[in-house]
């Protein structure tokens, strides 16, 4: 009771649907499967590609699981849930999106059972929350092992593993560099605080044509742009570079403005204030002697001292003004000497394809960089982009957090065999037997017996006998035989299984949870369903 009043009403309309109970915990739990199988094949070296296809006609062929997740279109809530957990996987450490569908879905499957058996949600969630405390404990501790940031070897190694997966695994080697210099190259570390802003200041610039081999990293900027005028130069070696982010034109009245004008006089009055304002803009500018400048809008279409301008995005001046330590200024007449930027090396205007491109490089200490890349078709580069975009947050996280754990389904099993020898209840062990199915779709996807290398890898992790040190044997993606991980050199970044493991248990317990689902919608014609506060005020008024 609410208030000493009437308890509140749930109200249904003819056209309300309502499920409960077990029934939508069983729905839930289906759709989560069903979402799973979708893309477990994506999962390893050779992962299959799926083949998207928009309204428009247009088609998108990868394995990378956000990718698939977000073209394809779901009804089911508790489906929609498991998509949205990819997106969360991508945005939080920009890999295992598959993985982590994989898991969730395996998870929630072996709650089947319990729920079968009439054991209540509760109990089910209480023991998947401490097997993910005993998890989360035991990645941490012994089943991790610590990496040396200035390793570029053994970091190189970790994104190999990654980029080994997907398509441009067959230029891996090209790939690593790329992602470990362009990390290393905006990496910041001020006030004992390491930050790695890859969206910002990783700039990837696709251009049609030419190999994939002919991709490279630049110390610098690259921005699709010409000079304005053919009489600029377009080589500059050290040059000074103003950013402005305003337009070098006279500012016009807005479309509200009127004025007035009784004569010859005042017209070319209002000229010559005009000329004057980009006068005086010009001579703000000159007085600096720049080299190069780029602007925000609008051009200088007159002869001045400048090399060249370029109309540009706020986020393209961010990272021009961090390669070549320039200042962004608002206003040409708040420059000053320092705003001027001389840490580039080079100014160079290149023609690529049937376009113009700027080339601001060899800077002294770039924290800004452009990776630059090629391939025959658009649907490669996009493809390539995507692949280097995970190899890129891997080489983030191993910065941000030097831990590593073994590859290709080695740390699930070590898990899951440490959280067998502590369960008590079913469902820990249940959740515990989930961790397996990540080696075992690896077997799965390379055509090997199941079976028979399941048990022949439990028997590996049974026999290990240093509780201090993770077993690393685990499967080759390519062959799906047993192998030794730190003798292959697959290794993954600690963090990316941390969060794996926390987003699957997690969506795993919110759908568990989940006993009621109401939906409704109301059709044209239909009477309006009244309010319980409209209910009683009804009866009030029949009392009367």
């Amino acid at each position: 009771m609410f208030g000493g009043g009437r308890a509140p009403i749930l109200v249904l309309s003819q056209n309300t649907k309502r499920e409960s109970g077990k029934k939508v915990q069983l729905e839930n739990i289906n759709a989560g499967k069903q979402i799973a199988d979708v893309i477990r094949t994506c999962l390893g070296p050779q992962a299959m590609l799926k083949m998207l296809m928009d309204p428009m006609g247009g088609i998108v062929m990868t394995n990378d699981g956000n990718a698939i997740l977000r073209e394809i279109t779901v009804q089911h809530p508790a489906a929609k849930s498991m998509i949205e957990i990819a997106r969360t996987q991508d945005e939080e450490v920009g890999d295992g999106t598959t993985s982590v569908i994989v898991l969730a879905g395996e998870m929630l499957a072996a709650a089947e059972q319990f729920l079968e058996q009439q054991m209540h949600p509760t109990i089910i969630i209480r023991q998947y929350r401490q097997a993910l405390e005993d998890m989360v404990q035991l990645l941490e501790g012994p089943l991790s092992k610590p990496v040396d940031r200035n390793d570029k070897a053994a970091l190189a190694q970790v994104v190999k593993g990654c980029v080994g997966t997907k398509f441009l695994g067959k230029w891996s080697d090209l790939a690593v560099n790329i992602a470990l210099d362009a990390v290393n190259t905006v990496l910041l570390e001020e006030n004992g605080r390491t930050e790695v802003d890859i969206k910002r200041y990783a700039k990837v610039e696709k251009i049609p044509g030419g190999a994939v081999e002919e991709s490279q990293i630049l110390r610098g900027v690259m921005v699709n742009k010409d000079v304005t005028h053919p009489k600029m130069r377009r080589y500059i070696q050290n040059p000074r570079i103003i950013l402005l982010d305003c337009g070098l034109e006279y500012k016009k009245g807005e479309s509200q403005t009127n004025v007035e004008i009784t004569g010859e006089a005042d017209f070319t009055r209002m000229l010559e204030i005009e000329e004057e304002h980009v006068k005086r803009q010009c001579e703000e500018i000159i007085a600096l002697k720049p080299d190069v400048v780029f602007t925000e809008k609008g051009g200088l279409r007159f002869g001045a001292a400048f090399s060249t301008q370029s109309q540009h995005y706020s986020n393209k001046a961010c990272s021009i003004a961090r390669a070549c330590g320039a200042t962004i200024v608002n206003r040409t007449e708040e420059l000053q000497e320092s705003d001027v930027g001389t840490g580039a090396g080079l100014f160079e205007i290149k023609k690529i394809g049937d376009e113009y491109f700027c080339f601001v490089t060899e800077c002294k200490d770039p924290k800004a960089c452009t990776i630059l890349l090629r391939g025959s078709s658009k649907d490669i580069l996009n493809e390539t982009e995507r692949n280097l975009q995970d190899a890129l947050q891997v080489a983030r996280n191993i910065m941000l957090s030097p831990r590593l754990v073994p590859g290709g389904g080695a740390i699930e099993m070590a898990v899951a065999q440490r959280l067998l020898q502590k369960a008590t209840h079913g469902p820990y062990k249940a959740l515990a037997h989930a961790l397996e199915i990540i080696p075992r779709t690896l077997a799965q996807n390379c055509g090997a017996n199941t079976i028979k290398t399941l048990t022949a890898l439990r028997a590996k992790h049974a026999n290990h006998s240093d509780p201090n040190t993770p077993c690393t044997w685990g499967i080759d993606g390519e062959t799906g035989e047993l192998v030794e991980q730190d003798k292959k050199g697959l290794w993954e970044p600690l963090s990316v299984k941390l969060q794996t493991y926390k987003t699957a248990v997690e969506t795993a317990i919110l759908l568990l949870r989940i006993d009621d689902i109401v939906s409704g919608s109301k059709k044209k014609g239909d009477k309006e369903v009244p309010t319980p506060s409209q209910i009683q005020q009804q009866e009030a008024q029949g009392a009367e």
